[in-house]
């Protein structure tokens, strides 16, 4: 399957769009310590698929099938970043994944230090909740802003993303069954992502049966995403993931090529991708197509 050039045109034209917005996120005039600044800047800027912000865009757009609506979801597609990347830099840390390099260079607390790598994510954690505070200037009701609050710290949080991890924490060594596997990354990976379409929706006042379909579109595809992510730890190359490869098998972690083999991840991947694009087809969105072509791209990914 081979993605369109219009795909990878939008795509880009997206991340583009998204790394302007996150130029300025940080009110001129607030009295930022500059290291922690630098710190902030160091993760957050420094590139990437900028998925989540995309999906998070691309949602309200397929509300209403105008471009423009996706403007007033921006301040939520840079909050989601800010929670993704301030959760890499914990990630990365050596009480956690102990990684020395993301994205193809040194991670944050190899550059900066433990303790400041540490107060960068407190930082962009936070300060993501203000920016979804500011979406209300774009158009967005107030009581959909709040909605969006409740469900950040819902699937970022305690029961959501960050349980995740714990939960992955915990069951290091341990893990015996597929269903075991499939509930740490439902929450380390796919909450994130399904709270972005939420989001997208949300900014577009989408109904309740959207809403419901982002959540189901983005569960799969978020699952199909970490399966993806185990596959290519074992056939990809460092150059393309920009981080040394066959990191889990090194530390023994237990992933779905592990449980399944290879070609039965691949077909979980595909069938995943098929269940979550027949969600989205049968939810009254306007212009749904962008988003499978996303889930399918995502499909055929190297890196």
């Amino acid at each position: 399957m081979t993605t369109s050039v219009g795909l990878h045109n939008y795509l880009q034209e997206q991340r583009d769009r998204v790394e302007t917005a996150l130029h300025h996120v940080f009110p001129q005039g607030w009295p930022i310590p500059s290291k922690l600044r630098e710190a902030m800047d160091y993760s957050l800027l420094a590139g990437g698929k900028r998925l989540r912000p995309i999906l998070a865009l691309a949602a309200a757009e397929a509300v209403t099938g105008k471009e423009e609506t996706s403007l007033r979801a921006e301040s939520f597609a840079c909050a989601v970043e800010m929670i993704h990347t301030y959760s890499l830099i914990h990630d990365d840390l050596p009480a956690m994944d102990n990684d020395d390099y993301r994205r193809g260079r040194l991670t944050n607390h190899k550059v900066f230090g433990d303790a400041m790598a540490i107060l960068a994510g407190d930082g962009l954690l936070t300060h993501a909740f203000y920016v979804i505070s500011q979406a209300t200037k774009s158009g967005v009701p107030a009581a959909r802003v709040l909605a969006v609050v409740e469900e950040l710290a819902t699937y970022a949080g305690l029961s959501g993303m960050v349980g995740g991890q714990v939960d992955d924490m915990l069951g290091e060594q341990g893990i015996t069954a597929l269903e075991q596997l499939e509930k740490i990354h439902l929450h380390k990976t796919s909450d994130l992502i399904a709270f972005s379409l939420r989001a997208g929706g949300h900014a577009a006042e989408a109904d309740d049966k959207q809403l419901e379909a982002f959540g189901l579109f983005g569960r799969n595809v978020g699952l199909a995403f970490q399966i993806q992510d185990d596959i290519l730890d074992l056939t990809g190359t460092e150059e393309k993931l920009g981080k040394p490869v066959r990191s889990d098998e090194r530390q023994e972690k237990v992933t779905y090529p592990y449980l399944l083999g290879l070609d039965a991840s691949r077909k979980r991947v595909a069938s995943l991708t098929k269940e979550a694009n027949e969600a989205l087809l049968q939810a009254g969105l306007v212009m749904p197509g962008r988003l499978v072509e996303i889930a399918e791209h995502l499909l055929d990914r190297d890196h």
